[in-house]
């Protein structure tokens, strides 16, 4: 399945026509509710974008998480962003790639929060649409630097595309993912598996209490399986007991060892005595 994780909404009209696109080539998230009828391929959620200007400010995240489906952070300089990575409970980081960032990206910073599950959004509409050519510049330049801090990881492709002129397929996300150096395969789960597991991991953190999940199958053994794997270890034991027992009853009994009776034993007594005797006469 693929994603689209940050269409904006603009108009009815507008979003009619980007509603309809996606619907051809990917299933895509929208916003919720939609004044016109949606395709039953679609999966709507609702995301609620944070601009983080100031770093203590109270955001009030857990009751946005209550309201939204998805939470992403767009921080505008370097201690929003570093606050973004290390503590915010967000789902998303989504960066404005055709601004010009004062200082250089830092995996240690962008590593903490893919460690926490929080994915780098990279949106490619800007590159496409922007009539300013210093814009394009910046997103290409930011998002080939993103893609080599990160190392390919944790990055989910978005459009942010205002209209439909903006949207792309998802071989075409993929062609660009590969152009500015992410690659064929990790462009595919940038929007696949990425998107997927940031929209799961939100789910469980609304829908579970304190850690606590639900686990329906944990790859125990069914009771049937149980005993079918009991009966064949007690049937493997007692071959082997007997296998054991046979090779005890077929060993030979030297001719030493077999029993005598004291009558005999003086016998060759009294024979070896005199036998020593004479030799030493």
């Amino acid at each position: 399945m693929f994603h689209d994780l940050n269409v904006p909404w603009t108009n009815a009209q507008e979003m009619k026509r980007a509603v309809a696109f996606l619907d051809e080539y990917l299933t895509s998230p929208v916003p919720d509710p939609l004044p016109f009828p949606t395709p039953s391929r679609l999966r709507i959620l609702r995301r609620c974008n944070i601009f983080l200007t100031d770093a203590a400010s109270n955001f009030r995240i857990p009751q946005l998480q209550a309201k939204y489906d998805l939470i992403a952070a767009r921080p505008t300089d370097e201690k929003t962003l570093q606050q973004a990575c290390q503590s915010l409970d967000v789902d998303i980081i989504s960066l404005d790639l055709t601004q010009k960032y004062a200082t250089h990206f830092k995996f240690p910073m962008l590593g903490t929060a893919v460690s926490r599950g929080v994915k780098i959004e990279l949106c490619y509409s800007a590159a496409i649409l922007s009539m300013d050519p210093t814009a394009k510049k910046n997103v290409i330049g930011n998002a080939t630097q993103l893609i080599r801090v990160t190392r390919g990881r944790g990055l989910i492709f978005s459009s942010e595309a205002k209209t439909v002129l903006g949207l792309r397929a998802p071989s075409d996300v993929m062609n660009l993912a590969s152009v500015w150096g992410l690659g064929l395969e990790r462009g595919k789960d940038a929007l696949t598996k990425e998107p997927r597991s940031v929209v799961e991991f939100a789910r469980l953190k609304r829908q579970s209490y304190k850690g606590i999940v639900d686990i329906v199958y944990g790859g125990e053994k069914l009771p049937a399986q149980e005993k079918e794997v009991n009966g064949k270890a007690q049937k493997a034991q007692k071959e082997q007991k007997r296998k054991a027992q046979d090779s005890v009853e077929s060993t030979p009994v030297q001719s030493g060892e077999e029993k005598i009776s004291k009558r005999q034993m003086k016998k060759n007594k009294k024979a070896k005595l005199g036998a020593e005797q004479q030799s030493s006469t």
